[in-house]
């Protein structure tokens, strides 16, 4: 149960404050940063997806041992099934559409682009853009709802194990 909790929020910290910044000040160009950022936090959303289901799980069956009833509506259960929910709409609503943005701006930026009407290049180009800010600041807040959410799960956890004895 500590392990999947620790997996999940310490891969989400390691993400936003290192992996992330690191990435777009050391690479190139900002392209290859956003490929190689894009596939680790779709990494990151399934281990998150796998470590929110393992801790519930383990949690649950605590529970019934524990306490003969398994608490289905505790405070850090319906955390972490938010944190669940929260990842999946990221990984499955927010990330797809991001790539598809991204692709957009990619084809847009291209020498050799023809668009389908004439001039209409830096207005796809700007509502692209818009798109891409729009959907990142989202992708954004997820996350952070998911840390937040998180964090307050270890302290419940913490607080759980504290009173044991």
């Amino acid at each position: 149960m500590l392990l999947a909790l620790i997996v999940w929020i310490g891969g989400i910290i390691f993400f936003a404050f290192v992996l992330a910044p690191t990435l777009f000040g050391v690479l190139p160009t900002t392209k290859l940063a956003g490929d190689v950022v894009n596939a680790t936090l779709t990494k990151l959303h399934w281990m998150g997806l796998v470590s929110g289901v393992v801790f519930l799980v383990c949690s649950l069956i605590y529970n019934e041992r524990k306490h003969a009833q398994m608490k289905l509506f505790s405070a850090g259960h319906i955390f972490i099934t938010v944190m669940l929910a929260l990842t999946a709409i990221s990984q499955f609503g927010i990330t797809p559409r991001l790539r598809r943005v991204r692709f957009q701006l990619e084809l847009a930026q291209k020498p050799d682009y023809i668009p389908y009407i004439p001039g209409s290049t830096p207005r796809l180009i700007a509502r692209s853009t818009e798109q891409f800010n729009n959907l990142h600041a989202w992708s954004t807040r997820l996350e952070g709802g998911v840390l937040f959410l998180g964090l307050g799960v270890v302290i419940l956890t913490a607080r759980r194990f504290e009173n044991r004895n």
